[in-house]
């Protein structure tokens, strides 16, 4: 059997061609540290800024008012924000609100789902904790691929049992990685969604169809029943993972609203002082060698970008998350995928 080289690595970092710190910035770091970071990133690219620049803050100040027209723009850009934070909240708050025939009809959705999955995982009742039921669903996979190897061991054509044992211990390893990832995985936090995404089902679902595309006439009876049932179960670990996707979306904004409603107060403050009570000649001498009045500019203008650089560090996140979700089902859109071919003929 030739070696199937295009198969991607087990979790979403390996995956990746991109190196680990930016990983980490666009998904995997506490989004209020990445926002930590891009403050202090702010404040110190400004204090190069201000000892590089041919002229000096203060006497710049003693001809202009780059302070005051700076924090005015800041005041209004805050105040725009503020409004654009309630917005977010009503376009999340509008999907929750409906007439009673609506909220049927999610009801009854959610319950027919749940009774599908319950099918597949052959359970009386599934797991109502969003991180137990994609361990049912993993879990169920694991098991129907292990049927699907044992209904075709006996069969006359060896590649095709040789490629489906390959499948199966991928499935396997994979499948027992991810289960203990989500042991301790509480929903609202990112890992939920982290170890859903490192959970390469579009892959598997590739591989199984192209098994059976490939040694149509190696099935039985009982191997195309085990190969749909593991079809059936990676197929539902991907609607699942989309509907919990599109949860974490709706209850990470309304973090970012409420962040951004915490940071804005203190923010708005600060840039409404400095317009009001900020007197350059009240502020003398330097400290490290820098005057203590680009200091106090910086450190305000910093402080009063909080509620920006937060917006910025959780729509990194959910951009990312995005980009890397466009298709549900066997679309890998990948670039470091693009160039490789699939060796099976």
């Amino acid at each position: 059997m030739s070696d199937d080289s295009s198969q991607p690595a087990n979790t979403m970092v390996e995956r990746s061609s991109n190196p680990k710190w930016k990983l980490w910035l666009l998904l995997n770091g506490n989004r209020w540290l990445v926002t930590a970071l891009l403050a202090a990133f702010a404040f110190v690219g400004l204090l190069v800024i201000s000892q590089v620049s041919p002229v000096s803050l203060r006497a710049l100040m003693g001809e202009k008012e780059p302070v005051h027209f700076l924090f005015q723009a800041l005041v209004t850009s805050l105040i725009t924000g503020v409004t654009l934070v309630l917005t977010i909240n009503q376009l999340v708050l509008s999907q929750e609100l409906g007439a009673v025939d609506d909220q049927r009809g999610r009801l009854e959705g959610s319950l027919k789902f749940h009774e599908d999955v319950e099918d597949v995982i052959d359970a009386p009742i599934s797991p109502p904790d969003p991180a137990s039921f994609l361990q049912a669903i993993i879990d169920a996979s694991l098991d129907r691929a292990v049927e699907f190897r044992e209904a075709v061991d006996d069969s006359r054509d060896e590649e095709f049992e040789d490629r489906v044992n390959d499948f199966v211990d991928n499935i396997n390893s994979h499948a027992e990685t991810v289960h203990d990832e989500l042991d301790d995985a509480q929903f609202g936090t990112y890992e939920v969604i982290k170890s859903a995404l490192d959970y390469n089902y579009s892959w598997k679902i590739f591989r199984a169809r192209r098994l059976r595309n490939v040694h149509a006439d190696s099935f039985t009876d009982e191997a195309r029943d085990a190969h749909d049932q593991l079809l059936e179960s990676l197929k539902l670990f991907g609607l699942a993972r989309e509907h919990f996707k599109t949860l974490y979306f709706q209850w990470e904004l309304i973090n970012l609203s409420r962040g951004i409603m915490y940071v804005s107060v203190p923010s708005l403050i600060v840039a409404m002082s400095m317009i009001a009570f900020f007197d350059a000649d009240a502020v003398s001498g330097t400290a490290l060698g820098i005057d203590t009045v680009v200091w106090v500019v910086v450190a305000a203008a910093t402080v009063s970008i909080v509620p920006f650089l937060l917006l910025v560090s959780f729509v990194l996140r959910l951009g990312t998350m995005a980009k890397r979700t466009l298709a549900i089902g066997p679309f890998i859109l990948r670039e470091s995928n693009r160039n490789e071919e699939i060796d099976w003929d």
